[in-house]
């Protein structure tokens, strides 16, 4: 029936078409038995590549089981119970021990710990007390906390990662993709194959015809593609959710396969490979002549005025080391100078604090120093006035994941930064980085990545891995781009192809080992089943093999090779 049903639906040419025809020519020529046989280890094998397939697909499902059901909304003191797409940004809500963070929101009130292993891969619990962030999709496990919500439900983390996951099946491998060709072709030409081994070589050989009609049979049988059809797409399936496990995001099959190809990655540094808190660990203002010659007190708080509207780390750990409230009335206009610095108005006078190039810009004469961090060169009204020393850490698994890199047969690990020569120097020599570029602009960045491109081998693939603050455009431009941190930048997952949920950049590692795990088992399973067939289809065709060695040539085989994709659910570190 169901074979009738798929030739109405213009598909002729399936596993169905092929089973229906060799028992019913098994029964035309008396073999009852075969024909039984047939039918009913079909039936059999179906039933438990199904299973196996289920199996997969609940795995996977239990996996990503992270979707709010409720959420306890707080209105004039009274706790009711609403579905998370009906609550507002900077509602409060109250999450009560076990139960699932129905969306992203600071806690105002309490401390508790909470579990973020469903969207990290962390195991372990991680604190949280009033002003701290908790992601969607994460189990409150200890304490009673109020929070204000800050994401309504479709731009928050627990919709983002199933979107993304829902999403990946629908980008398919190069792999996959010619499994499909593959069979759209090859199964016409074995029906096709089946059909003159029945009846054009009987009638030229002169031979019995129903003992080439048996050999046709048993052809058609062992030709069945169920093994290539459905193991390949279910390796790269229990590959996304293998690595969803982890925390790491892969946003289809084509990039999973893309990342066992990997040749070089390229790393952002602050934020990426370093912890992106920075400190102020020295104050010095000029005492040449001509400068602004203002104290190290004065230097610190223009460079917090000048940087008060700013983000940005360095922006942060001034004003953090200034330490006192900032008067806005004093800050007039304010102009961003993108990659460079900042030029703003503070208390009528023009102050400039950036890098070098900000003082080059405006001609500024200024301290240079061989200095291992970041430098905030200050001037006042268009005299240099000091410079402000900031350092930043590497993260702790950094320098392991440069070596784990080279290990793996990485051909080049490369740093791409807007820091200063000095600082970039200091962390690639730190980290055993074969190349670091410096003083880059977010534009610049590109140039580089198309440039290292040229190293390439043919089938060979770039990574860029950043943390999302100006890589939107080189994550863009890669051939991987890795979006790092929790899902921190909108651009950055926008541009991204495979998103790591923390801040570790030794999951790249990770995400490279299931993508080539999962890639050797798609082809294992095309060189097994491909070799099984062409030899059982060799031996049928001569006669040797008969109908239960053409039922292991296709249910025997697509039972082992569907087991097998199986093994791509499970990652172990090694």
């Amino acid at each position: 029936m169901r074979a009738l049903k798929n030739i109405f639906k213009g598909e002729v040419f399936d596993e169905n078409f092929l089973m229906t025809i060799a028992t019913v020519g098994a029964f035309a020529i008396g073999e009852h038995p075969e024909a039984v046989a047939v039918m009913l280890f079909y039936q059999i094998g179906e039933f438990f590549q199904d299973y196996a397939v289920s199996r997969s697909k609940k795995s996977i499902a239990d996996l990503m089981d992270i979707r709010p059901d409720y959420a306890n909304l707080k209105i004039n003191d009274e706790v009711l119970v609403f579905s998370p797409e009906e609550v507002e940004i900077d509602d409060i809500i109250v999450i009560k021990p076990g139960e699932r963070i129905p969306l992203d929101a600071v806690v105002t009130e309490g401390t508790s710990s909470v579990d973020t292993s469903a969207l990290t891969g962390e195991s372990l619990p991680r604190s949280v007390k009033a002003g701290d962030e908790i992601l969607s999709g994460s189990i409150n496990i200890n304490s009673v906390i109020e929070a204000r919500v800050i994401r309504k439900y479709k731009e928050s983390t627990v919709s983002r990662i199933l979107d993304l996951v829902e999403n990946a099946a629908s980008k398919k491998s190069k792999s996959e993709k010619f499994i499909t060709r593959f069979a759209r072709y090859y199964t016409p030409a074995v029906v096709a194959m089946a059909a003159i081994l029945a009846f054009a070589v009987p009638m030229v050989s002169g031979g019995s015809f129903s003992q080439w009609i048996s050999r046709a049979l048993i052809f058609l049988v062992i030709s069945c593609p169920c093994a290539l059809v459905i193991s390949v797409p279910l390796s790269f399936f229990g590959g996304i959710g293998g690595a969803s496990r982890r925390g790491i995001l892969i946003k289809g099959s084509n990039y999973l396969e893309s990342l066992a190809m990997t040749e070089i990655v390229v790393f952002d540094k602050t934020g990426t490979l370093t912890k992106g808190v920075f400190e102020v660990h020295g104050v010095k203002p000029s005492r040449n002549p001509g400068s602004a010659n203002i104290s190290g007190e004065e230097l610190l708080e223009f460079a917090a005025y000048a940087e008060n509207y700013s983000n940005h780390p360095i922006s942060v750990s001034l004003k953090k080391a200034y330490g006192n409230t900032i008067d806005r009335k004093r800050i007039g206009t304010v102009e961003e100078i993108a990659g460079h610095g900042v030029k703003a108005m503070v208390d009528g006078k023009t102050v400039y604090a950036g890098n070098n190039r900000l003082m080059e810009i405006f001609e500024i004469g200024f301290d240079s120093e061989d200095i291992a961090g970041t430098v905030v060169h200050v001037a006042i009204n268009g005299r240099y006035a000091g410079h402000i020393m900031i350092s930043d850490e590497l993260k702790d698994d950094s320098i392991a994941t440069i070596e784990e890199l080279k290990k793996s047969g990485i051909k080049k690990t490369v740093i791409l930064t807007g820091d200063s020569k000095s600082a970039a120097d200091s962390a690639a020599n730190l980290l055993g980085a074969d190349q670091v570029y410096s003083e880059l602009l977010p534009g610049d960045k590109v140039d580089k990545i198309e440039e290292l491109m040229k190293d390439l081998s043919t089938k060979g693939k770039l990574v860029f891995v950043g943390d999302g603050i100006n890589d939107a455009p080189v994550l863009a431009r890669s051939d991987i781009g890795i979006a790092m941190g929790g899902l921190g930048s909108d651009a950055a997952i926008e541009a991204a192809d495979v998103v790591i949920m923390t801040d570790e950049p030794f999951k790249v590692i990770d995400a490279i080992k299931i993508s080539k795990k999962t890639l050797g088992i798609a082809k294992q399973n095309i060189i097994f089943a491909l070799a099984i067939k062409a030899l059982v289809m060799i031996l049928g065709a001569a006669g040797l093999a008969n109908m239960w060695a053409a039922v292991f040539a296709d249910v025997g085989v697509t039972f082992i090779a569907v087991i097998n994709s199986m093994r791509a659910l499970v990652y172990e570190d090694k």
